[in-house]
């Protein structure tokens, strides 16, 4: 009886010692992980609403793009910004970077020529 008390206590044992270092590797790896996405980012292009407004037209005119100029840079404009970035031959984001911008002839805000000046 004592030799299975003693087995049974040992495997306890073992099991509680597996659990804690599973846990301490998740504790360090979700601290790290934190501690990662707390790095701050520098400033990141972004395009006016104006901009998009432009883009979208432009887009539509190409007969990339079939929605209404809104402004918003949603779905159907990045699908269309990813053909356009394509057939143009710079690099395809589905974004409106300075690349896409200045290739559509959009001018650039004063903050944004900074961005650019600051950045590549």
């Amino acid at each position: 009886m004592k030799k299975l008390l003693i087995v049974t206590l040992a495997a306890l044992l073992a099991l509680s010692v597996s659990a804690a270092a599973q846990n301490a590797n998740t504790f360090t790896t979700a601290r790290n992980g934190n501690a990662n996405a707390q790095k701050k980012r520098g400033p990141v292009f972004r395009a006016t609403k104006d901009q998009i407004k432009q883009a979208q037209t432009i887009l539509k005119q190409r007969g990339l793009y079939s929605g209404d100029a809104t402004g918003k840079l949603d779905q159907p404009t990045r699908d269309g910004l990813k053909k356009y970035q394509g057939a143009e031959g710079i690099k395809v984001t589905g974004t409106l970077n300075a690349a896409t911008l200045q290739k559509m002839s959009i001018a650039l805000t004063d903050n944004q020529k900074a961005w650019v000046a600051a950045h590549g």
